[in-house]
């Protein structure tokens, strides 16, 4: 309980202030109101602390004056004939240092010890003296465990000076004992005020660190939420735009040749910008606070939309061969749409770079127990993506994958073309 312990000590009690509000909602009206006008008084003290020491310092010294000028202290002195300048000086000695009693109260303890000393020793034996039961409360309050234990040793030899000097009057029984067990019920109780104040304050710390790991925790979550938006929005739009400019280039070629393949191509764009749309709109209604309860729902893609899905890359003019093996029932529905937007990355990855000419097989094999294997292969133009244009394709495909422990290997194929393999274990059904 050094210099640096008493600032621990007043941080902690400054650091419960906004803490300690109304933190008894069901006590009873008194203990409400008790409580109320301790934080008043606390408040008071944190904003004029020498105010607050000053008043109660003058009370000290008044009520020593009193005792002094009207002559209370002969009722207890064994010395009635003691000088009244040393009266008043050994009063004031005991209540002017009680001013630094919080700054520093063993200083104060060491100013006010020859005091006690001549007080016990004159016999004078003033009502003053006590006023070292406060000053040793705020030394156990503020300092070190050994400057207590020094502190209450020094407390402790004006009392065996009395007891020597006035064995008959003051004996051990009498006089000497009660106050040394007073002088360490006031050392206890500022142990266990300062026990209080760091408990409370440890409190307060870990109220604290709860607040910002729970703030941690949501711009974790949040930032996982817009990942995962951002994924579903790439493979929505981008999937969708890829079959349209198909569709348009498909169609633009095709226009002054067949008037009636085009009008095919024209119709399949609007079929599919209406679908982008909707499910793009689905996916910002989820977004709208104020519109979620009344946001369309419809599920998420599943394994049995992949017919729906090749139609609409063959009709993009990408023809795609597609071997299924096993029941897909069996996989979960989170499995499910991970399988589904790799696929259909993959196929949007082929109408976008594959070239002229291109063509896609799509392999899916279900092992049971919700275990998965697609392999994605193309006879495209292949090599590593644009540089300079990376995009989320594959990102959107390795994070969909890592979440299921599944392992994802994209890449071009020896002679010409690009494969994806995907595959998820059935642990991560489990």
């Amino acid at each position: 309980m050094t210099r640096e312990a008493s600032g621990e000590a007043t941080a902690g009690a400054t650091r419960e202030q906004d803490w300690q509000g109304d933190w008894t909602p069901n006590g009873q009206p008194l203990t409400r109101q008790f409580h109320r006008v301790w934080q008043r008084a606390r408040a008071f003290d944190r904003r004029s602390p020498l105010l607050w020491d000053a008043l109660l310092t003058g009370f000290y010294v008044i009520a020593c004056a009193i005792d002094v000028s009207s002559g209370g202290w002969r009722h207890v002195t064994e010395n009635p004939g003691t000088a009244t300048w040393l009266l008043w000086t050994m009063s004031l000695g005991f209540s002017v240092p009680l001013l630094w009693r919080r700054d520093r109260p063993f200083a104060v303890l060491l100013v006010t010890f020859p005091v006690a000393v001549v007080n016990a020793w004159s016999g004078a034996l003033l009502q003053a003296s006590m006023i070292l039961l406060v000053v040793l409360f705020n030394i156990a309050l503020r300092t070190r465990l050994r400057t207590l234990l020094w502190s209450y040793a020094l407390t402790v030899v004006p009392l065996l000076v009395t007891g020597a000097r006035y064995p008959a009057e003051q004996g051990l029984d009498q006089n000497v004992v009660p106050t040394a067990m007073s002088l360490a019920l006031s050392a206890m109780g500022g142990i266990a005020v300062r026990t209080r104040q760091e408990y409370l304050a440890s409190l307060v710390d870990r109220a604290r660190r709860l607040e910002v790991e729970r703030d941690q925790q949501a711009q974790l979550a949040a930032a996982a939420e817009r990942a995962r938006i951002a994924r579903e929005m790439h493979d929505i739009i981008g999937h969708n735009l890829s079959v349209i400019t198909s569709l348009a280039d498909g169609g633009s070629y095709a226009a002054a040749k067949n008037p009636a393949s085009a009008a095919q191509a024209l119709t399949a764009i609007g079929t599919t910008s209406r679908q982008a749309l909707t499910e793009l709109r689905r996916l910002l209604d989820v977004l709208r606070e104020e519109a979620s309860a009344a946001a369309e729902l419809a599920p998420q893609p599943s394994l049995t939309d992949l017919d729906q899905l090749v139609n609409g890359v063959r009709a993009a003019g990408l023809p795609v061969l597609t071997k299924i093996a096993g029941p897909a029932h069996s996989v979960p529905a989170g499995t499910q749409l991970t399988v589904y937007r790799v696929i259909q990355e993959a196929l949007t990855n082929t109408l976008k770079h594959g070239g002229p000419g291109a063509t896609s097989e799509v392999s899916v094999s279900y092992k049971g127990g919700g275990a998965v294997t697609v392999t994605v292969t193309d006879t495209g133009r292949g090599g590593p993506p644009p540089a300079g244009a990376p995009g989320r394709g594959l990102t959107g495909m390795h994070e969909r994958t890592a979440l299921y422990d599944g392992t994802l290997e994209a890449g071009p194929l020896p002679d010409r073309g690009w494969r994806v393999h995907l595959h998820v274990p059935e642990e991560a059904t489990s």
